[in-house]
């Protein structure tokens, strides 16, 4: 328990550099804030909160109750950036009173000693450029604009790699399920994901699903191996965005309401 908490926290922490740096700030606003509410803010709640975090009955109950892997989450309250900021900008009007050559000075190294503490976000694997500006990829958006009705919600069945951006952009397009069942370790079983994600499609097992998850749209990966004719089913090709092939199930009801 404790080493998976101390881990935790040290990749939490990154290269450790900006720890460092706010550890020396906590010194320096402990000895010279004398403010009672900014010490509250910026030093008493701080600590009380690293105490709780590596306190080992309080992960110990978290563990049990919640996913460990989120326990890291509790750091995201510790004002770690804004004592930083904070703390610098202190010291440099002070220095100000003194000299504006040696507070600028100190403003170029500090700005400098924080570029190099981190390491540049975008070169990490989990960023891509956005494609728009809701930051979903354009087929997403593109597919949920196409199969929108005016005044309802209608549910769709995507392939598992759009799964996670449907709902980030169009809150009227349903899913028989959702993100839960992109995570492997929480054993999530959905029938409707394990005949999508087949090698192969047999349509006359996956149409019986969608009908009873009452799916009104199926959208088909690029070159997806399909067994059975779609028309046969009772589906309509309702179009194509960027290779995904939307079917429409003409025979899920899709009321349109009437709009004043």
């Amino acid at each position: 328990m404790w080493n998976d908490v101390a881990v935790l926290f040290r990749e939490y922490m990154g290269t450790g550099l900006i720890v460092i740096w706010y550890l020396l700030c906590l010194v320096w606003l402990w000895l010279n804030e004398k403010r009672s509410y900014m010490r509250v803010l910026f030093l008493y709640m701080p600590l009380a909160l690293l105490f709780l975090y590596f306190n080992p009955l309080f992960a110990g109950l978290v563990y049990r109750v919640a996913d460990g892997e989120i326990y890291y989450r509790i750091l995201w309250l510790l004002p770690i950036t804004v004592a930083i900021a904070y703390t610098c900008v202190c010291i440099y009007g002070r220095m100000a009173r003194d000299g504006q050559r040696r507070a600028n000075l100190f403003a170029l190294c500090a700005a400098g000693i924080l570029g190099i503490s981190g390491s540049f976000i975008y070169s990490s694997p989990f960023f891509s450029r956005a494609e728009n500006m809701y930051h979903v990829p354009d087929v997403v958006v593109e597919i949920c604009d196409a199969i929108n009705v005016p005044g309802r919600e209608v549910r769709a069945l995507f392939p598992m790699e759009l799964l996670q951006y449907v709902r980030q952009y169009s809150p009227m397009t349903c899913m028989p399920y959702g993100r839960e069942i992109t995570v492997d370790k929480w054993n999530y079983y959905h029938p409707l994901r394990e005949e999508m994600e087949t090698e192969v499609i047999r349509l006359e097992t996956l149409v019986p699903l969608t009908r009873e998850y009452i799916c009104h749209y199926v959208i088909f990966r690029p070159g997806q191996k399909v067994r059975g004719n779609p028309e046969d089913y009772g589906w309509q090709r309702f179009g194509q965005v960027d290779g995904y092939v939307i079917y429409r199930d003409t025979q899920v009801e899709l009321a349109v309401p009437e709009l004043d």
